[in-house]
């Protein structure tokens, strides 16, 4: 029988109860963050228990850890309790800890790659709806809540219910100055915020091939905006070389080993998926979202839509709230919308690549005098160290953005770092949902190097031009 990848993933993690729709899978990563796991160590605690494997689990501070000052601790008092106590927590079971001071902290799903604790053919969980970054490793990877987090520490499984199958298939060639986040960008535009509930996605085709391995994490981190809770991309020569010599990556003959099976991680030529989705790299241009959904999205050059328009009725209200709340009008162009603030990061577009992209911007630039705040908080303090080795922070301060330490960020506004009501902001995050990175906070979703652009202009321009006339 010809099989997906993620039939691959799923039948080779089945403790029991493999012959129905729901099974009971083990857990080979387990990552920790401080505001999903404070309930269930008190409830291991309650019960008496202690993590059945407490080497498979990483747990890291960054959801609510300050981007600036962090060598003085953390102000916020809630901030501060949580990250203590998953410090107390890891220290007494045993967990290794990556605190805010630890030159390995950031951002989980940026982390756990860089360090090689996400492998190929791997299930890995977290309290964090993002996980399914991880699938860009060929892992079967997805978010989980708090009592499930407990059960996890507990048990070292987890049940669950097997999803359909998506084949995402690009081909083509991406343009200059688009990227990944637009390809996203774009497919959820297409198939909406709900296309792919139930469905684990595979990625695939050439445009995807030629894609590194940040570009491929950032577009398994937003199938979950898709509505699927998957996404994944088979293994190929980027992600061995990606993974060669990472400090939790084996070494020597099990490297050879490891090497060997995780090459067999890809569907079988012939594997049946239940939806398949085509289309052509080459026709993306930049994308810009204007509403309250990932799926309100058009090109930069394109125009807010009309809801009286929208034939779907439910659709059309959404429309009619999105505009409201964003404080825009039908048939404004993109390029006419002003922001206040620029947020560059995240566990979609906080890695090496995506500040590289964004300093190829900047270079020779400045912000313009409207943009009260431009920032760049990379994903962990090891990409921060890398864009320091290269100069790119000294772009990023000579072009009037602030440089900050790593974290989550203005991502969910769970710190310091936030939208103030009516601030409109150019994002490289993931979510652009009422309120996301501040109260009454009005969020467009975007890619690095269109950030940059939008720094510059004061508004959404299509970065292409600027790469064009780039000193």
């Amino acid at each position: 029988m010809t099989r997906t990848l993620y039939d691959k993933l799923w039948d080779s993690h089945v403790v029991a109860g493999g012959s129905g729709d729901t099974a009971l899978l083990y857990i080979d990563r387990h990552l920790i963050n401080e505001v999903s796991s404070p309930q269930a160590f008190e409830g291991l605690s309650l019960a008496g228990r202690a993590p059945w494997r407490a080497r498979s689990s990483l747990a890291i501070a960054d959801h609510n850890v300050p981007t600036i000052g962090r060598r003085h601790g953390i102000a916020d008092p809630l901030s501060r309790a949580q990250v203590e106590a998953l410090e107390r927590h890891c220290r007494r079971y045993g967990i290794t800890f990556l605190g805010t001071t630890d030159p390995r902290q950031g951002i989980e799903h940026v982390v756990g790659p860089e360090q090689g604790a996400t492998l190929p053919g791997m299930t890995v969980v977290c309290g964090d709806s993002h996980t399914s970054t991880h699938g860009a490793f060929a892992c079967l990877a997805f978010g989980i809540g708090t009592s499930e987090v407990e059960h996890v520490l507990a048990t070292q499984t987890l049940r669950a219910r097997r999803m359909r199958t998506m084949l995402v298939r690009i081909d083509g060639r991406l343009g200059p100055g688009v990227t990944a986040k637009d390809i996203i960008l774009a497919l959820i535009g297409r198939i909406g915020a709900g296309g792919a509930t139930g469905h684990a996605i595979e990625y695939a085709g050439s445009a995807i091939a030629a894609l590194s391995m940040e570009g491929r994490m950032t577009i398994c981190n937003m199938s979950i905006e898709a509505g699927a809770r998957v996404g994944m991309i088979a293994v190929d020569d980027a992600t061995i070389a990606y993974l060669r010599d990472r400090p939790l990556a084996p070494q020597g003959r099990l490297w050879d080993q490891a090497e060997a099976y995780w090459r067999s991680l890809r569907s079988d030529p012939d594997a049946r998926f239940d939806r398949v989705i085509a289309f052509d790299a080459a026709g993306v241009a930049p994308q810009v979202t204007w509403g309250t959904s990932p799926e309100m999205v058009v090109p930069v050059g394109g125009r807010i839509p009309d809801p009286d328009r929208e034939p779907d009725a439910a659709r059309r209200d959404s429309q009619r709230q999105a505009l409201r709340y964003m404080a825009l009008e039908p048939n404004t162009p993109i390029a006419a919308i002003p922001l206040d603030k620029v947020f560059i990061g995240s566990c979609t577009n906080g890695r090496i690549e995506d500040l590289r992209a964004a300093a190829r911007v900047l270079r020779g630039r400045r912000k313009a005098a409207s943009i009260r705040l431009a920032m760049v908080v990379p994903g962990s303090s090891q990409v921060k160290a890398q864009a320091e080795r290269e100069g790119l922070d000294r772009v990023f301060t000579d072009a009037g953005f602030e440089w900050r330490e790593s974290g989550c960020s203005m991502c969910m506004a769970m710190n310091a770092d936030r939208l103030s009501p009516g601030e409109r902001c150019a994002s490289t995050s993931n979510r652009n949902f009422e309120g996301r990175q501040g109260s009454g906070g009005r969020t467009h979703l975007v890619s690095p190097a269109m950030a940059a652009a939008a720094a510059v202009a004061g508004r959404f321009v299509d970065v292409r031009r600027l790469l064009e006339d780039s000193p």
